[in-house]
């Protein structure tokens, strides 16, 4: 089964996805990891206590709420919006799956002060089940992908893997 954290690196960076998916991860020694756990993990402190934590074994999504039927995807800056939209439209995609019907996401970036409301429409759905199929492709590659020399490449925990 496809990971949001799959679906995350399949957007951001398929050498990334690649090396994750085979066994290298290095996110925790990373500081900027690091920073946003602790933005996810102290921003909204009450959201334990308010919503549920679903975990399908394959996804965990740590923010559901039940009665609202929205997912509270919290992350530490939008430099890479399309990205966060991408996984929480599959942990959409996922929840739909399950026969949780009509559920909606929202997007936080509390550094920022912003958020933005996510819904799945019947092409996402069809561009996940593509989603899907590549990334077991790529996973399943006997070589890594090549280096994408991307500007945010200095800022990914993988940096020292890829580059020195």
């Amino acid at each position: 089964m496809t990971t949001g954290t799959q679906v995350h690196y399949y957007h951001f960076c398929q050498r990334k996805l690649w090396l994750f998916s085979n066994g290298v991860q290095m996110e925790q020694d990373s500081n900027l990891v690091a920073q946003g756990k602790f933005i996810h993990e102290t921003t909204y402190g009450q959201r334990a206590n308010k919503y549920k934590e679903l975990d399908f074994g394959y996804v965990k999504i740590d923010h559901y709420d039940a009665q609202q039927k929205v997912i509270h995807e919290v992350k530490k800056s939008n430099k890479l919006e399309f990205v966060h939209v991408a996984q929480l439209k599959y942990y959409l995609y996922v929840m739909q799956e399950n026969s949780i019907k009509g559920v909606t996401g929202i997007l936080e970036y509390p550094k920022q002060r912003l958020t933005q409301k996510v819904i799945l429409t019947d092409k996402d759905i069809s561009e996940i089940k593509k989603w899907e199929l590549e990334i077991e492709a790529i996973t399943a590659q006997e070589n890594c992908p090549k280096v994408i020399k991307k500007p945010y490449c200095k800022n990914c925990a993988y940096f020292e893997y890829c580059y020195i």
